[in-house]
């Protein structure tokens, strides 16, 4: 993670990402490549976007720090603040609620020691509740990353805990192969 003193830029690979997804829109419509280009700053720099990376998004674009950070603020899958290696996101709307979230939701709490928003000692989990992550027929289930895990036990998260502290961090950009159940 880069410091005050330090110059946000992405990597080699990452800035190549960058320019593929901005050469995909007509010169003068470059904001149109905001929302991947956030996705891919979330996850080039551990999980979250500071003000510096916003603004470096911004340059990318060449477009206004604000218009960044209107869109940021606004969608719930951006952090505006560090998040452990794993953020564990339940959803907690009514299909997923009926069929078991809280109880889900409760495991983690008891499991990690940690409540709804807070993040462990040892910076590895995160959790949070969501809106619908649109998967109702599958309910309960939670998104770690870019990966769902679908059709959840208490059972099922404790695995899924259990396997994730073994891993590093959990990938934003692609989805993780993890077998819960």
């Amino acid at each position: 993670m880069a410091t005050e003193k330090e110059t946000i830029q992405f990597s080699d690979s990452a800035l190549s990402k960058a320019k593929e997804i901005i050469g995909r829109y007509p010169e003068g419509k470059q904001k149109s490549a905001l929302l991947p280009l956030l996705h891919l700053a979330q996850s080039e720099f551990d999980g979250w976007l500071s003000p510096a990376v916003m603004d470096y998004v911004a340059s990318l674009l060449q477009i206004k720090p604000i218009e960044v950070y209107e869109v940021a603020t606004f969608y719930t899958m951006f952090n505006l603040e560090p998040v452990g290696n794993h953020l564990l996101e339940v959803c907690r709307t009514g299909p997923c609620w009926l069929r078991g979230a809280e109880d889900i939701v409760k495991r983690i709490e008891q499991k990690l020691n940690i409540k709804v928003g807070e993040t462990t000692a040892d910076g590895k989990f995160t959790l949070k509740t969501v809106e619908c992550l649109g998967s109702c027929g599958t309910a309960p289930m939670l998104q770690c990353g870019a990966t769902f895990f679908e059709n959840l036990s208490e059972e099922s998260v404790e695995v899924l805990i259990e396997k994730l502290a073994k891993q590093k961090r959990s990938s934003y950009l692609r989805p993780t192969e993890i077998n819960v159940g």
